[in-house]
């Protein structure tokens, strides 16, 4: 069975924004066809987007996983719900934020996901818990390392 090796983003600002993240970790850890290979330490960011808020909590983990893109969004969309996310607002707040942001060298446009992340190059708060990680993560579109995609912030 082939693996793949995937970088995942987490994030929260409401509630015990740890907690939060850490559950995800463990559920999405949890899932038979999923192993967690690394995690980032976790850090406090500011929110982007139009909508006053608090801070957010942002950490990524790498994962291997021999699920095909579409079934891990499925399992990470369950793991939100399970957590209370509620999507009211466009960039508003949440419990618990899960992107995909990097699935092997997969390029992914299907409705409701797009791999690798479209806005993971402007995410500061995406690319330094991954550089922690996987400073030779590779962007399959651009060919950038994560370090590089760093950089070029």
């Amino acid at each position: 069975m082939l693996t793949e090796s995937v970088f995942v983003a987490l994030g929260s600002n409401v509630g015990d924004r740890e907690y939060y993240v850490s559950k995800a970790i463990e559920l999405l850890g949890g899932e038979a066809e999923i192993s967690i290979i690394k995690q980032s330490t976790m850090l406090e960011t500011e929110p982007v987007g139009p909508i006053n808020q608090g801070m957010f909590l942002n950490a990524v983990i790498e994962i291997t996983t021999a699920l095909s893109p579409k079934a891990l969004l499925h399992v990470c969309l369950k793991i939100e719900e399970k957590l209370g996310r509620v999507r009211t607002k466009r960039w508003g707040p949440r419990t618990i934020d899960l992107d995909i942001v990097l699935f092997g060298n997969k390029i992914v446009h299907m409705p409701n996901l797009t791999i690798p992340h479209p806005e993971l190059m402007n995410r500061s708060f995406v690319l330094v818990p991954l550089v922690e990680i996987a400073p030779d993560a590779v962007h399959p579109v651009t060919s950038c390392t994560a370090v590089e995609m760093l950089d070029l912030m």
